[in-house]
C-alpha cells in the first residue's frame, strides 16, 4: 500500500530518473561552499596536497570540526530541498503519499523510535565506557559543543531525512510501480544505500565487511518501510542514529569528526561483531520484532514480496485531476 501511494502523482519511470539527477544537482550545487573553502585555504598559504582531493578522510581533516561538520551536511540538505521540488513540481505528488500511507504524518511514530534508539544506543556507548574507559578520551570543551549541537540539531535530521526519503522512499516507489513486486525495491534500495557509505572512512578503517553493516541497516529500514507502511519510523531511527553519535562519540576513522562528549580511541577491528555483527544479526531483528508488536504488524510475506497493486484506473485519473487543480 506504501508503494502504491505512488500512483498518487505522476508516476512514468522517466520522471524518477529526471528527479534523482535533480536531486543529485542539488548535491552538487551544495557542495560548492566547501570546494569554494578549500580554495581559500589554499590562497592563504595553507598546506593542500592536491593529490589527496579524492581521499574523505584528508578533506575532512582541513578545516576545524565545527565548520567541517557543516560543509559535510550542506549537500544533503541540497539533495533534500531539490528532491522535494522534483516531488512536487515533476511528480505533483503531496509530500504525505511520499511519506505514508495514512491520511497524514503520524509524527509520535517519528518521535517514539527517535528516543527509544537514542537513548539505547547512548546507554550502550555508555556502558562500554563504564567497562573500558581506557578505550575513551573525554573530549568534552564547553563552547565547541554548544555549537556543535546548534549544527547538529538543525542539520543532521536534514541529512538523515535526504537519505531516507530518497532510498526508502522515492526511490522505493519508483522502482516499486515499474517491477510491481516489493521485494526488488526493497533489495535495490538497500544495496545502494550501503554502496553509497563505500566512500566513508570506515571502509578505509575497517574494510569490505562493513559494508554488512551498510547493507544491512538499508535492509532493516527498508523492512521497518514497507511493514509500517510509512518512513516515519525509518526517519525516527536515522535521525537519532546520527545526531546521538554526532554528539556523544567521534574518533580519527569516522565520518563525523566532531566536539563530541568522548573519542573512542579503541582499535575498531578488535570489535567488529559487536559494531557490525551484533546490530544487523542481533538487534535489529529485536527492534523489528518490538516494532511488529506495538503496531501489531501483520502479512509479512504480502507486504514486504507481494505485487504492488495499482488503484483502479478511474481514481488514479480522479486524483490526477485533483493534483492539476491545486497546480493552477
Amino acid at each position: 500500500m506504501y508503494i502504491a501511494q505512488a500512483y498518487k502523482g505522476l508516476h512514468d519511470w522517466w520522471r524518477y530518473v529526471v528527479g534523482l539527477i535533480i536531486a543529485i544537482i542539488g548535491v552538487f550545487i551544495f557542495s560548492i561552499p566547501h570546494g569554494i573553502g578549500v580554495m581559500f585555504k589554499t590562497m592563504q598559504g595553507g598546506t593542500i596536497d592536491p593529490s589527496k582531493m579524492n581521499d574523505t578522510a584528508y578533506l575532512m581533516g582541513l578545516f576545524e570540526p565545527n565548520v567541517n561538520l557543516v560543509f559535510i551536511l550542506l549537500p544533503f540538505v541540497g539533495g533534500f530541498l531539490f528532491l522535494l521540488g522534483a516531488v512536487k513540481w515533476l511528480h505533483k505528488q503531496p509530500l504525505t503519499a511520499l511519506t505514508t500511507a495514512r491520511p497524514k504524518i503520524d509524527w509520535k511514530r517519528f518521535w517514539v523510535i527517535f528516543f527509544f534508539w537514542g537513548i539505547l544506543s547512548s546507554s550502550l556507548i555508555l556502558i562500554d565506557y563504564a567497562m573500558s574507559p581506557e578505550d575513551y578520551v573525554f573530549n568534552f570543551k564547553l563552547q565547541p559543543f554548544l555549537i556543535l549541537c546548534v549544527i547538529a540539531i538543525l542539520l543532521v535530521p536534514l541529512q538523515t531525512s535526504f537519505e531516507e526519503y530518497l532510498f526508502r522512499g522515492y526511490l522505493m516507489q519508483g522502482i516499486g510501480v515499474v517491477t510491481r513486486y516489493k521485494w526488488i525495491p526493497l533489495v535495490i534500495t538497500s544495496a545502494v544505500f550501503g554502496l553509497m557509505h563505500i566512500a566513508n572512512p570506515e571502509v578505509d578503517k575497517l574494510g569490505p565487511i562493513i559494508m554488512v553493516y551498510y547493507i544491512g541497516t538499508g535492509l532493516f529500514l527498508g523492512i521497518m518501510t514497507l511493514m509500517d507502511e510509512g518512513l516515519e519510523l525509518s526517519l525516527g531511527f536515522h535521525a537519532a542514529n546520527n545526531l546521538f553519535t554526532a554528539l556523544l562519540v567521534t574518533a580519527d576513522w569516522t565520518a563525523f569528526q566532531t566536539h563530541s562528549i568522548f573519542k573512542d580511541m579503541s582499535d575498531p577491528q578488535a570489535a567488529e561483531f559487536m559494531d557490525i555483527f551484533m546490530p544487523v544479526f542481533v538487534m535489529f531483528p529485536i527492534i523489528l520484532f518490538i516494532l511488529s508488536k506495538l503496531y501489531k504488524w501483520t502479512d509479512w510475506k504480502g507486504k514486504l514480496f507481494g505485487k504492488v497493486i495499482a488503484p483502479p484506473l478511474e481514481d488514479v485519473r480522479i486524483l490526477e485531476e485533483i493534483n492539476e487543480i491545486g497546480t493552477e
